[in-house]
């Protein structure tokens, strides 16, 4: 509804502003959410270089106010009215846009807030090496992407999430290499089981140098097609890949493929890039390795595309993972850590080279704990998986607390609800370009910061309506678009509450278009503290008049709605008690 009174209110204006004279744009108009008003416009600002000799936006947002015509406004049913507030010019929404709203949540449910963008998106996120279980390091990558593409989706996108699975490079060469030198524990989680015996072999590695050729040497039969050594590789792989896969489910996470590196071996794309490459001119030997010169885009590092030992490297597999990408989509959007920012550039700049299209490139910075950074390669780091069952685990304590009476399974269930979207919430409420300390008392926090006030208000709005329903006001038939007078919801914490309803549409395309979905987590920390203000402020269940019950608890059922919606965008569970 949001979009639907913003449209009107550029119409408006840019109808007042043409009849003064001025040449603008409908879609010139700009707007922007004020304290002061539902939208305001510095429309007079834009005017100022078409009006007249010493005309002031002062002036000019007088004359454009005034010039709104009553036909006008009647036609824009959803503007009460404009006023004009120094260079600034106030719009405010009109009772039918507050009841229309309402009307519209009711209708749509889940639907509700769903944008009409069209074309395919290929979204790649996390794509971890499966060297060994997801740790904390990862999991604002998984988090990052997932969030993205359940907001895309929600803007009309359609998306297609895929893990890049790093099956042949060297790392997976190591794995290999350990596993055929290390039982492998079975009794344990897979992804556990590799991590164990890789860091036995990096520790060989770092006492006996010799154990490289080994390591190069299966990196050279993979490439050369030999099936037992990718037989080794592929066995390990599936491993460490079914276990993180099994965590990515608990944290909500899911992708829709998973593309192995090695098909780009196998394909022979990986050496067709090669040869397109060096047929540009800007390839040149370095020490027996073959790198490409990127400095006309900037870069003053080459780029190295194939090793003096003659096997590919990560970048050349990815060029071609992106080559096959492209023609199966309208967009590309890779998710990668901050260490990723010079090399993402490179792939960028070579994809450009060979005359292909360009992922767009979301860098986030690194989330880390306040024990301090994690190395796989050593062995040191906190598991997503212990993360996560922390915070399942501190969750349970305070839904002990606070219902003690209930049962256990509800307790667990409940739990495992808020602690995972705890996580997530804490890790997407900070903007990607900005490093983070997770702090697990912050996300717990049930009173205003973090996910489980949002979910406690969802369960809130679920209480009042099963009240609703035990006491008879809500039939069988439920909250339809008849069911109330919706135009009786005129205070000003209702008002509020609808408005901010209101705006979801909006604040998905925002998101949508940004690659930024901090600010939709904003804004449902935002939505279910208006729910609150409104529930502590306008009576529901106790108020004497039954049409202006009835019409609260459609807005109760409303808010309940775009709650959901929301935190279905954030991967985050809604509970109906808590």
């Amino acid at each position: 509804m949001f979009i639907e009174f913003k449209k009107q209110v550029q119409k408006v204006l840019s109808t007042a502003a043409v009849s003064l004279g001025y040449s603008i744009r409908e879609d010139e108009v700009p707007t922007e959410v004020s304290e002061h008003a539902d939208l305001a416009t510095r429309l007079a600002f834009v005017l100022t270089a078409q009006a007249e000799k010493g005309a002031n936006p002062a002036k000019i947002a007088q004359e454009i106010a005034g010039a709104v015509s009553a036909d006008s406004l009647k036609e824009a049913d959803l503007i009460e009215k404009i006023t004009a507030q120094g260079p600034y010019i106030n719009i405010f929404a009109s009772g039918k846009y507050l009841a229309k709203t309402v009307e519209n949540v009711v209708v749509e449910k889940e639907n509700y807030g769903s944008g009409k963008n069209t074309g395919k998106i290929l979204l790649e996120h996390t794509s971890a090496n499966p060297n060994g279980p997801l740790h904390v390091g990862h999991i604002r990558n998984a988090i990052l992407g997932d969030t993205l593409s359940r907001i895309l989706k929600k803007a009309g996108y359609d998306v297609e999430v895929q893990y890049y699975v790093n099956d042949i490079g060297r790392q997976i060469a190591v794995v290999s290499w350990a596993a055929s030198k290390y039982p492998l524990n079975m009794d344990i989680k897979p992804d556990y089981a590799i991590v164990d015996v890789y860091v036995k072999a990096n520790e060989d590695i770092a006492k006996d140098e010799t154990v490289n050729a080994h390591i190069e040497e299966l990196m050279k039969k993979v490439e050369n097609g030999d099936k037992e050594t990718i037989d080794s590789f592929t066995g390990a792989v599936d491993m460490a890949v079914a276990g993180i896969s099994e965590t990515l489910q608990l944290m909500n996470v899911k992708h829709d493929k998973f593309v192995r590196e090695s098909q780009f071996i196998e394909s022979g794309a990986v050496w067709d890039v090669i040869s397109r490459l060096e047929a540009t001119g800007k390839t040149k030997d370095s020490d027996g390795a073959l790198v490409v010169d990127l400095s006309d885009y900037g870069f003053e590092k080459t780029l190295v595309i194939r090793r003096s030992n003659g096997t590919s490297l990560y970048t050349t597999r990815d060029l071609a993972y992106h080559e096959w990408k492209a023609p199966q989509c309208d967009r590309m959007i890779d998710v990668f850590g901050a260490d990723h920012k010079l090399i993402s550039g490179q792939l960028r700049a070579a994809l450009d080279l060979l005359g292909d299209k360009q992922p767009e490139v979301v860098i986030f910075e690194f989330v880390s704990l306040p024990e301090g950074s994690m190395s796989t390669r050593r062995g040191v780091f906190i598991t997503a998986d212990e993360l996560l069952k922390q915070m399942i685990d501190k969750a349970f304590e305070e839904i002990e607390k606070r219902r003690p009476e209930e049962s256990e399974d509800f307790k667990k269930e409940v739990a495992r609800m808020v602690g995972i979207g705890a996580t997530r919430y804490d890790i997407i409420k900070v903007s990607s370009d900005k490093s983070t300390v997770f702090e697990w008392e912050t996300a717990l926090d049930f009173e205003k910061q973090g996910a489980p006030f949002i979910q406690y208000a969802h369960a809130r709005a679920s209480n009042i309506l099963a009240k609703a329903e035990e006491d008879g006001t809500i039939g069988a038939g439920g909250i339809t678009a008849d069911f109330a007078d919706f135009a009786l919801l005129t205070e000003p914490q209702e008002a509020a509450l609808i408005k901010k309803i209101a705006q979801f549409e909006q604040k998905i395309e925002e998101s949508a278009a940004s690659l930024k979905p901090h600010t939709f987590a904003i804004y449902a920390r935002e939505l279910a503290d208006d729910f609150n203000q409104f529930y502590r402020y306008a009576p529901v269940l106790n108020v004497e008049d039954l049409e202006l019950k009835k019409a609260r608890l459609a807005l109760v059922f409303a808010a309940k709605a775009a709650i959901a919606n929301a935190l279905s965008c954030l991967g985050i569970d809604a509970p109906e008690s808590m």
